[in-house]
């Protein structure tokens, strides 16, 4: 656990910022991008969610730039236990994964912003402030694929063979098994899936089921 990793505070009006990244070379690399900047002050550093949320309660930065996949506690855990405190603490997520399902997560526990780790340090600089401020800060990479999935027709609910088909495949079952616990042919199976796949717009029966299950289609 690292705490006061910044440079002092110029002003009382710089943005209190705890960087949050369990790859020590990113982490030490935010803080390097932040440090000339005279309005954002980082306030600690963490490597794993746990820890970030301790230095949450105590430190009470103004806003968190949290990556998603950490040990302990991922990214969309920690932001909604942080954003669900008396004084909450604004969450930027920035990171490398771009997936919908990835960026929904986020947003739904409550993160104000979604970043990629291509960003540029002026970029950065204007997101944190942007944050702190309450708006939604959004890269034009995830902008464009929350639109593009907003445009999408609604997916059709699954039928109940469907959900049957796909239970059977989260168990681990192979189409061939599938039709025998179901007693349906093979070739059955495999237009369920297809059909399943379409309607969950994924390409795979590991992908649908992660979808299905986020989405409570399937009950596990």
């Amino acid at each position: 656990m690292r705490r006061g990793t910044g440079p002092e505070r110029p002003d009382d009006d710089a943005v209190r910022v705890l960087v949050v990244d369990d790859h020590t070379v990113m982490r030490a690399g935010v803080v390097a991008l932040l440090a000339p900047e005279p309005s954002i002050t980082v306030v600690g550093e963490a490597g794993e969610g746990a820890e970030a949320l301790a230095l949450v309660e105590s430190l009470r930065p103004d806003v968190a730039l949290v990556d998603l996949r950490m040990p302990v506690l991922d990214g969309v855990q920690l932001t909604a236990r942080v954003v669900a405190a008396p004084v909450p603490t604004r969450v930027l997520i920035l990171t490398t994964y771009d997936t919908d399902e990835e960026i929904e997560r986020a947003v739904e526990a409550g993160a104000v912003g979604y970043l990629l780790k291509d960003t540029t340090r002026e970029q950065l600089v204007d997101a944190i402030r942007a944050a702190h401020r309450g708006e939604t800060v959004l890269a034009p990479r995830v902008a464009e694929r929350l639109v593009a999935r907003m445009r999408r027709p609604a997916a059709a609910a699954l039928t109940s063979r469907e959900v049957e088909v796909l239970s059977a495949a989260a168990d681990g079952l192979s189409n061939a098994a599938i039709g025998r616990r179901l007693h349906i042919a093979e070739a059955t199976v495999k237009t369920h899936l297809l059909r399943v796949f379409a309607k969950l717009d994924v390409s795979d029966r590991t992908h649908a089921v992660v979808v299905a299950l986020e989405r409570g289609l399937l009950q596990r």
